[in-house]
């Protein structure tokens, strides 16, 4: 007899660790998870960030906690892992969400901020990842792996971005989920997946102010941005039962940009 579809989305009982869960798609993620019945751990690197996405989501009923470290720090990684483990009895599931980006022309673009995206882009979720399978998911043969990519890292770079090593970061994200979800099935871990598009945040609002939300909407079939909402059902998909028989996919939630410039 199939289960009902609530049920298949309910994740109470469940725990998750987000990184990068202070604001913007890790906060909008961790809401997501958390009103569907999740207990939580944030992290970031802002005691201050953190303190505020408690407090707004224990204002939705969510229960969470956070533990501030710099994520692309591995030491720190590891920390954070234990420490989530420590408090939550196990993890669930994993959101690696952090990320950062830098804008230079490639001709000029520092080595010292390469490895500065790679390490927090690309190296901490490989860390993240092996740090809570081992404590874990492995243990227990369960677990939900949800990484966030980007568009970026499904093409080149659009002429107005000069942001080459964001762009091979995500590219590498891609890549590094379906690698992970072909070795770590016989765990009973599935890895996905989530490359957002355009989305008002932090990240993006230098080139919001540069190139204006109104044009690069346009460019999307579906004549938006992203919005507060747009990432809840697809990261619930990955992290709840409804989505166990998928792993190593790639969802784009962009307005159908990737589909009509390719992949």
């Amino acid at each position: 007899m199939s289960t009902p579809v609530q049920t298949l989305f309910d994740l109470s009982g469940r725990t998750a660790l987000i990184t990068g869960g202070s604001r913007g798609l890790g906060l909008q993620i961790a809401e997501a998870l958390g009103e569907a019945g999740a207990k939580l751990v944030l992290t970031s690197r802002k005691a201050d960030d953190l303190e505020q996405a408690m407090a707004h989501l224990q204002g939705r009923g969510i229960e969470v906690s956070y533990v501030a470290a710099d994520a692309s720090d591995p030491t720190q990684a590891r920390e954070v892992v234990a420490k989530a483990v420590q408090h939550l009895g196990h993890v669930d599931i994993l959101v690696n969400n952090a990320g950062a980006t830098w804008g230079a022309p490639a001709e000029e673009h520092p080595l010292e901020a390469w490895d500065k995206v790679m390490n927090l882009n690309i190296r901490s979720l490989f860390v993240f990842a092996q740090a809570v399978a081992k404590a874990s998911m492995i243990p227990q043969r369960f677990g939900r792996i949800i990484n966030v990519a980007s568009i970026a890292g499904l093409s080149g770079n659009p002429a107005m971005m000069n942001t080459i090593a964001y762009n091979t970061s995500k590219g590498a994200v891609v890549n590094f989920t379906r690698a992970l979800a072909g070795e770590w099935g016989q765990h009973g871990i599935t890895v996905n997946a989530l490359a957002p598009g355009f989305f008002p945040s932090k990240m993006t609002q230098g080139l919001l102010a540069k190139v204006g939300a109104e044009n690069l909407a346009q460019h999307a079939p579906l004549r938006r941005l992203g919005d507060e909402d747009d990432l809840k059902g697809a990261a619930l998909l990955f992290a709840s039962a409804a989505g166990k028989h998928i792993t190593g996919q790639i969802l784009a939630v962009d307005g159908g940009v990737s589909a009509i410039h390719g992949s």
